[in-house]
C-alpha cells in the first residue's frame, strides 16, 4: 500500500463517518526537523485535504505559510496554523490547531466564521476538553510508535477505538500511521488520518 492508498482510505473513512465534505479526508503536518519542506508532500494531497501548519520557531515560519496557502488555493486545499490564530488571519487561512497544553488552556480569540477548528489530544481527558471547546475534530496521538515522540507509550487500536467511543467528536489518527499499518485502524471509528511522514510524496 503506497501513501497514495494510504490516503484513499482515509477519505474511505471520512465518508463513512458521514463527514465527506465538512472535515479534511487527510491531514498533512509539517515538521521543521522530519518534513523540513513539506511543499512536495502537500501537493501530493487531494482536494478536500489539509495541512496543519507547525514548524513551530522557525525563521521563515510566515513565508512558508504563504506558499502553502497559495498552494491549497490552486489544489482545493485547506491550511490551518498552529498555535497562532493571528497568523491563520492574516495569511486568510481556514482554520486554527491547538496543540494540547494550548487546548487545556486557551488564550481569546475571535472565532472567524467557517473557521476549521481542530485540537491535539494524547488522552481522554484531552480530547473531552477539545470537545468543550467546541473544536471540530481532534487528531489523538500516538497511535503507534513514532519517531515524534520516540518511548511514548502508544495507543494501538484497541485503546485507540475505546477513546473514541468516549470521545464526543470527530477523531483523526496520529503518529506512526503508515501506508503498512493503516488498515488495522479501520474498525476503530477513526474519521480519517493525520501524518507527517506517511503522507510524503
Amino acid at each position: 500500500m503506497s501513501a497514495a492508498s494510504l490516503t484513499k482510505l482515509s477519505l474511505r473513512l471520512n465518508r463513512r463517518a458521514g463527514y465527506s465534505g465538512r472535515l479534511p479526508g487527510v491531514i498533512l503536518l509539517t515538521d521543521a526537523t522530519r518534513l523540513a519542506d513539506p511543499l512536495p508532500a502537500a501537493a501530493a494531497l487531494p482536494p478536500g485535504g489539509a495541512i496543519i501548519l507547525r514548524h513551530y520557531g522557525v525563521a521563515g515560519r510566515e513565508a512558508l505559510g504563504r506558499e502553502l496557502m497559495a498552494l491549497c488555493r490552486r489544489r482545493g486545499l485547506s491550511l490551518l496554523i498552529a498555535a497562532d490564530w493571528r497568523l491563520a488571519w492574516k495569511l486568510g487561512a481556514h482554520g486554527v490547531h491547538l496543540p494540547e497544553w494550548q487546548a487545556a488552556r486557551p488564550p481569546p480569540w475571535p472565532r472567524k466564521p467557517g473557521w476549521l477548528l481542530t485540537a491535539a489530544a494524547h488522552s481522554g481527558p484531552a480530547l473531552l476538553q477539545a470537545a468543550r471547546l467546541g473544536a471540530h475534530a481532534a487528531l489523538l496521538s500516538p497511535v503507534f510508535a513514532t519517531a515524534s515522540h520516540p518511548g511514548a507509550r502508544t495507543l494501538g487500536p484497541t485503546r485507540l477505538a475505546g477513546l473514541i467511543r468516549q470521545a464526543g467528536l470527530p477523531v483523526y489518527g496520529l503518529g506512526g500511521i503508515t501506508a503498512a499499518n493503516a488498515a488495522r485502524l479501520r474498525p476503530t471509528g477513526v474519521v480519517g488520518f493525520a501524518a507527517i511522514s506517511g503522507l510524503e510524496a
